[in-house]
C-alpha cells in the first residue's frame, strides 16, 4: 500500500461545495482506503491504498458525485511526490519568512513552458510563478485576495487547479509522516 494525499478543488468556500470532513473520511473508508485522515476544512485528506494517482482521482471524483452530490476535481499525489514537491520549492526564503504568502498550485498535468510563460505574461502584479512538474509555486507578496493572478486566470493558461498555502502544504506533509 502507498500513502497518498488527495486535495479537493473549491470546497467549503462560502456556500460553494460544502463537504463535511467526516463525510469525506466515510467515502475513503467505504472505498477500502487505509488510515484515512483529513486536515482542516478545505478538502485535504491522506490515506493509504493500492493503485495509481490518476485511477484514485477518477474513483474519488465518481464517489464524491455519487455520495455527496459534489462535482469537483481531486488532485492526488503520493507521499513521496509530496516530499519531492516540498523539497523542490524554489522560494525557500518566502517559505521561511512568509509561508502564508507562498502557494502551491496543483495541476492535473504538467504545463508546457509556453503555457507558464503566457501565465507569467498575463500576471500583471508582483507575484512570482515557478513551475515544477504538475505544480506551480506562486508568491503573493501583496496577499492573494488582492491579486489579479486568480484561479480562473491560471485555469485559462495551465488548466484546472487547486491551491494550498505553504502552511497547509507543511501540515499535510506532517500528517503523512504520522
Amino acid at each position: 500500500m502507498t500513502a497518498f494525499v488527495a486535495l479537493l478543488r473549491a470546497v467549503n468556500l462560502g456556500s460553494h461545495g460544502k463537504v463535511a470532513m467526516p463525510a469525506l473520511r466515510d467515502i475513503l473508508v467505504g472505498l477500502g482506503f487505509a488510515d484515512p485522515r483529513t486536515l482542516l476544512n478545505s478538502g485535504n485528506a491522506v490515506f493509504s491504498s493500492k493503485g495509481t494517482a490518476a485511477a484514485l482521482e477518477a474513483k474519488l471524483e465518481k464517489e464524491a458525485a455519487k455520495q455527496l452530490g459534489l462535482t469537483t476535481e481531486f488532485f492526488v499525489r503520493t507521499a513521496a511526490e509530496w516530499d519531492a514537491i516540498v523539497a523542490a520549492n524554489p522560494f525557500a526564503k518566502e517559505a521561511k519568512d512568509a509561508p502564508g504568502f507562498l502557494v502551491l498550485v496543483c495541476l492535473k498535468e504538467a504545463p508546457s513552458t509556453a503555457a507558464v510563460k503566457a501565465l507569467q505574461a498575463a500576471s500583471k502584479g508582483p507575484e512570482q510563478i515557478r513551475a515544477g512538474g504538475r505544480q506551480l509555486y506562486v508568491t503573493y507578496p501583496d496577499r492573494q485576495g488582492r491579486s489579479k493572478l486568480t484561479t480562473p486566470l491560471m485555469a485559462k493558461h495551465v488548466g484546472t487547479n487547486t491551491a494550498r498555502n505553504w502552511n497547509t502544504v507543511l501540515k499535510v506533509q506532517a500528517l503523512l509522516a504520522e
